[in-house]
């Protein structure tokens, strides 16, 4: 897919620094790519399934060019392990458990669909509808 999905966190309503270690942690055993100075990896869990990431800002991770069982699996497993949501295009967010709803920003709350989906089929699904 490609267009771009945000992996954020956000306490009392406000945007939270996300574990970068951590995220290193589950991501680099997959990486076929990097460019250190863009903050740009290329992951890969299989023969056709890659995903694009920038670790855009100390608060949003961004997948681009995603694809794949391996991949979607891979974005679940980080999400869990970042206490992570996922912003998707078209106004839905993807939460962990139902009450991550209550640490979203108002805008999010109000203006988005949340659903709660914790595996990468599970998160498929919710793009594919989105």
């Amino acid at each position: 897919m490609s267009f771009d999905i945000y992996v954020c966190r956000f306490e009392n309503g406000e945007p939270a620094l996300l574990d970068m270690n951590a995220a290193h942690e589950v991501l680099d055993p997959h990486v076929v790519a990097r460019d250190p100075g863009l903050h740009f990896l290329q992951v890969s869990t299989g023969t056709g399934e890659m995903a694009d990431v920038y670790f855009s800002s100390p608060t949003n991770i961004t997948f681009n060019r995603f694809g794949g069982e391996g991949v979607m699996d891979l974005l679940a497993g980080l999400l869990l392990r970042l206490d992570a949501v996922l912003i998707v295009p078209g106004g839905t967010v993807v939460l962990q458990r139902e009450e991550d709803e209550e640490l979203l920003p108002a805008p999010l709350k109000e203006g988005c669909t949340t659903v709660v989906a914790r595996t990468g089929a599970e998160i498929t699904e919710v793009i594919r509808a989105a």
